[in-house]
């Protein structure tokens, strides 16, 4: 394979340059057939384009290709992978100068776009104009910024203009959920998921693909439970605690995104007031969930955080008995991690809000203590007294209330 032109390309080199751990590695290659590619062992992957797989080390070798719009939407794309396309013809397609560069298999760069000049600037740039034909990009430029936000990066002003434009174009609305999804649940497994929010605000599309997190910007909070005061700036700090807090876990993530929806519904005469905030939230989030077709996992914890955060934070005030109701709620005997994401969830809420980032929060460490309890508990136990039915039931949770009541006065 030697006489191959083969070229390191994307993220592995983007990623090297900022000294980074490499990920995956993904090459073009230049002046070869789908033909050719089969006869040197290697097993045709792409469904939309010539992608390969090496037949030794499995990474994939996409051929060099150029891409002509020929629809609305992210795939209405007609794709050239004739041999003649060159390598800077392939580099010039894609998304981000940071993404445009190339690595020859001797160390140098081919890197026309000024790829390698904007990592060390630590700018966000479009490669040109083509950027306009693809509503995807403006997704996958928030999602860049929850990763690189932390390392000073900033979206260029030229390419901040053009995601405005492409915004009020209505192209967004072409995307499919599946799309939008997998670019949010990658950007809340980052670093930095406020900037995802941001970015997207900035230039419009928030309220595009997530108007129930936009309605909350400009909504006030009661300045002494909350010195940042717009509920919106306050869901940006809790999804930031989240992810320093379950790094990479989607799941937490997006608990933490939409754990205060209720609060753009509360009536105007009520402000900085929210009551009943938490069940408010719960039908902008089935909205969000269905529309963006939210995984299970996402939505359960959602919802659960949605509506059982304010009750976690007064946990020493709960009852013995309303504790134990508030686990079954969650689903906590037959689903304990749930209560643990929970944990961590109402423990971004608490420390999310200016100024209390390093606040402790023992609630976190309660409710786990106060499940251990209540799970020590076993039906097998109860079921030996000869009940069975409703009367097991009602057997188990006297018991599991008392398991909880016997922990605190330990604790006491």
């Amino acid at each position: 394979m030697d006489d191959m032109q083969v070229y390191l390309v994307g993220g592995a080199v983007r990623d090297a340059l900022l000294g980074l751990p490499g990920g995956d590695r993904d090459y073009v290659v230049v002046g070869q057939t789908p033909d050719a590619m089969l006869a040197r062992g290697f097993r045709a992957v792409g469904r939309d384009f010539p992608v390969f797989l090496h037949p030794a080390t499995h990474e994939e070798y996409a051929l060099a290709r150029t891409e002509r719009k020929s629809g609305r939407g992210h795939r209405g794309f007609v794709v050239d992978a004739d041999p003649s396309v060159t390598l800077e013809e392939d580099l010039a397609r894609r998304d981000f100068t940071i993404n445009a560069i190339a690595r020859r298999a001797d160390g140098s760069l081919v890197d026309p776009h000024g790829g390698a000049r904007d990592l060390e600037a630590r700018v966000l740039r479009h490669v040109g104009p083509a950027f306009a034909e693809d509503p995807l990009r403006v997704l996958r430029a928030a999602r860049f910024m929850a990763r690189f936000a932390p390392l000073g990066f900033r979206v260029a002003a030229e390419t901040m203009a053009l995601m405005r434009g492409m915004v009020a174009s209505g192209e967004l609305s072409e995307l499919v959920p599946e799309r939008v999804w997998q670019e949010l649940s990658r950007a809340l497994a980052c670093a930095a998921p406020s900037a995802f929010v941001r970015t997207l605000r900035d230039c419009g599309a928030l309220a595009v693909v997530l108007p129930e997190v936009d309605a909350l910007y400009g909504v006030p909070q009661r300045a002494e439970f909350h010195p940042e005061v717009d509920t919106g700036v306050h869901v940006e700090l809790v999804c930031d605690m989240a992810a320093a807090l379950a790094p990479g876990d989607a799941v937490v993530g997006f608990a933490a995104l939409t754990h205060d929806l209720g609060k753009a519904r509360t009536p105007a005469d009520v402000l900085p007031k929210h009551i009943g905030h938490e069940h408010g939230g719960l039908k902008p989030l089935a909205a969000l969930c269905d529309r963006l077709r939210v995984p299970l996992a996402h939505r359960r914890l959602a919802e659960v955080a949605c509506r059982e955060h304010l009750n976690i934070h007064r946990l020493a005030e709960l009852r013995d008995e309303t504790v134990h109701d508030l686990l079954q709620r969650c689903d906590a005997f037959r689903q304990p991690e749930r209560i643990a994401q929970l944990a961590l969830v109402c423990e971004a809420d608490k420390r999310g809000r200016a100024g209390h980032a390093d606040d402790a929060y023992p609630q976190g460490p309660e409710l786990l203590r106060l499940l251990a309890a209540a799970q020590s508990v076993r039906a097998a136990d109860v079921a030996a007294e000869g009940l069975e039915g409703p009367r097991l039931g009602e057997a188990l949770r006297r018991a599991r209330i008392a398991a909880i009541a016997a922990a605190r006065t330990l604790r006491r």
